[in-house]
């Protein structure tokens, strides 16, 4: 039996600097959060009064937005950054250093129009993502990038980002606090297939070991008749 997949949740950060035009975070939030819908995938972000257009620029909005997913803790896989114009590096790398979280984090940002370049349109987000990476490169936070530096993010290639980056989520969730069987002693002749139970251990990954005598001691006392044998096989089927 397939077990059912658990809808991936994103924390959402729109980062926002204050001289490049902030009605880009409003449209720009509108638009991320409605791939993310269409993508099945939930958003955990600030209401959008609740900071200048719902996007993050200061210390007060990072702890605000820090808050806000440290409540959510619990159901957050992974952080989404959206960068609709410059951006400030500080308050993003402060929002995730606040919430206390240790997710894969994806940074995105948004195109340039080459036909709107005046000071009231212009986002200059490509140079944002690299101030931003920079500092999360400080503060010791590993991210990941999307397949184009700048992307629109209504695009088939975002799409597939986010397809990729909610699959790591899944992953490092279901690794979390995992718990992993192992069957007997490995192969003499295989050391591709040696591991180290100390550091999974460290990662709260758990190799709970059986003797594979035991294992063949339990078999021989079971029948092809047996409700457990039969039902297993209908499951297999």
């Amino acid at each position: 039996m397939r077990t059912p997949t658990k809808p991936v949740t994103l924390g959402v950060i729109v980062g926002n600097r204050g001289f490049f035009p902030d009605h880009l975070c409003l449209t720009g939030r509108k638009q991320v959060l409605e791939v993310l819908d269409a993508a099945g995938i939930r958003a955990i972000v600030v209401e959008e009064d609740a900071t200048n257009n719902g996007a993050i620029e200061s210390l007060q909005e990072s702890r605000l937005c820090g808050d806000l997913f440290k409540k959510h803790r619990d159901d957050i896989d992974g952080i989404l950054v959206t960068l609709p114009n410059f951006g400030d590096e500080r308050a993003i790398a402060n929002t995730i250093r606040f919430s206390g979280l240790d997710v894969p984090v994806l940074i995105h940002a948004f195109q340039d129009a080459t036909t709107q370049m005046s000071i009231a349109n212009r986002r200059d987000s490509f140079c944002g993502k690299m101030s931003a990476c920079n500092n999360l490169r400080q503060y010791g936070i590993t991210f990941s990038l999307t397949s184009e530096h700048t992307m629109d993010p209504q695009s088939a290639a975002f799409r597939a980002d986010l397809d990729d980056f909610s699959a790591v989520c899944r992953v490092v969730r279901s690794l979390r606090g995992a718990r992993f069987g192992q069957i007997g002693a490995r192969p003499a002749a295989f050391n591709t297939v040696r591991f180290s139970e100390k550091l999974l251990e460290r990662t709260g990954i758990t190799v709970e070991t059986l003797d594979l005598s035991e294992l063949l001691g339990w078999i021989r006392k079971m029948t092809d008749s047996d409700a457990e044998v039969q039902g297993k096989l209908e499951e297999i089927r």
